[in-house]
C-alpha cells in the first residue's frame, strides 16, 4: 500500500486512480456521493472513495491492511491513498452459497484468533480518532472488556443521543444499569480479537468467485462477540452456515447467545445518533431485555 501526498481537491476519481495505480483511467462510474468505479485502460476496475476527513481514509486502508495481514478473510487490495482517496481492488460479486458461508465461518474464526494488542487497539498505522460508517469511532487501548466496551463504545454514543434529544434523559438510565451490570453480564474472560469493526451485511460481499469479501472495516481490538452479534444484528445470508462453522474452529463460551444484545448496544446506538428514534426505541428494548435475564 502506497501513502502519497493529496493532489488537491480539484481532482476527481479517474485522476486519483490515474495516479495510485500508474495507469490511465478510461471511465468512471458515480455510485454515490463519494463512491466510484473506475475503470482503467487495461480492463481494469477499480474502486474510488472519496474522504472527506483524512482520518477516516487513513483508518480504513490501515484497517484493510491489518485485517489482510493475518491472512484469513479476504479484502480488497489497497492500491494507494492519500489525506483525501482511498483506491482499492473491485470485487466482482455473486451469489450467496452454502460452501461460501462454512469457508467465511472458519476465515472469520482464524481472523478474531489472530488477535490485537488490546481492546480498542487501533491497526498499526491507524489513527486513534477514526469512524464507524459516518460516526466518529475513538481508538482508546484498555485491559478490561466490560470497563473498555461502556466507556469506550456505549457511554460516548448515549451522551450524544441524549445530547441531541434522541433518547430522553429518562430513558438513558436503563442503558447506564446494563453498563454498571457488564462485569456479571459479559461472561467469561477472553482475549482481544482482531476486528472488522462493522461487520453488517453490507460489508458482507459474496464474491463471485465463491468466496466472503470484506470491506469498508472499522478495525480495532475487540471481543470477538461483538463482530457475531452485528451480523445477526441486520441479517446475514447463510448466518446458520457461518456460525456453525465458525464454531468448529474456535467454540463460543456458554450463554454467547444471551449476550448478543449486550454487543449490539454499539451498534445500535451508533444508529441511533445518524439515523435516529427508531434506532433509539431498539436500544432501549435491548438493555431491558439484557437487565431482565
Amino acid at each position: 500500500m502506497t501513502a502519497r501526498p493529496a493532489a488537491g481537491d480539484a481532482e476527481g476519481p479517474g485522476a486519483a486512480a490515474a495516479r495510485f495505480t500508474g495507469r490511465e483511467a478510461a471511465d468512471e462510474r458515480p455510485l454515490s456521493g463519494a463512491l466510484a468505479e473506475v475503470g482503467l485502460g487495461d480492463g481494469q476496475v477499480v474502486m474510488v472513495k472519496r474522504g472527506d476527513d483524512p482520518g477516516a481514509v487513513r483508518a480504513e486502508a490501515a484497517g484493510l491492511r491489518w485485517l489482510a495481514d493475518a491472512g484469513t478473510v479476504r479484502v480488497p487490495a489497497v492500491y494507494g491513498h492519500d489525506r483525501r482517496w482511498l483506491v482499492t481492488e473491485r470485487v466482482p460479486t455473486g451469489a450467496p452459497g452454502a460452501r461460501a458461508a462454512a469457508r467465511f465461518g472458519r476465515d472469520l474464526a482464524a481472523l478474531h484468533t489472530a488477535g490485537a494488542p488490546a481492546f480498542g487497539a487501533p491497526p498499526p498505522g491507524g489513527p486513534t480518532d477514526a469512524y464507524i460508517g459516518l460516526a466518529p469511532m475513538r481508538n482508546v487501548p484498555g485491559a478490561d472488556w466490560p470497563r473498555w466496551y461502556a466507556e469506550h463504545r456505549v457511554l460516548p454514543y448515549l451522551r450524544r443521543a441524549v445530547d441531541d434529544g434522541t433518547v430522553r434523559s429518562a430513558e438513558g438510565g436503563v442503558v447506564e444499569r446494563v453498563c454498571e451490570r457488564l462485569p456479571e453480564l459479559a461472561g467469561p474472560a477472553e482475549p482481544p480479537a482482531r476486528l472488522h469493526g462493522d461487520l453488517w451485511n453490507g460489508n458482507v460481499l459474496w464474491g463471485a468467485d465463491g468466496q466472503v469479501w470484506l470491506i469498508d472495516p472499522a478495525a480495532h481490538g475487540g471481543h470477538r462477540e461483538t463482530d457475531l452479534a452485528m451480523l445477526q444484528l441486520f441479517g446475514c445470508p447463510r448466518l446458520d452456515d457461518v456460525l456453525d462453522s465458525y464454531q468448529d474452529v474456535a467454540p463460543l463460551a456458554d450463554g454467547w447467545r444471551d449476550r448478543v444484545g449486550l454487543h449490539q448496544l454499539f451498534p445500535l446506538l451508533v444508529h441511533t445518533v445518524l439515523f435516529g428514534r427508531g434506532y433509539a426505541e431498539q436500544t432501549l428494548a435491548v438493555a431491558r431485555a439484557a437487565l431482565a435475564a
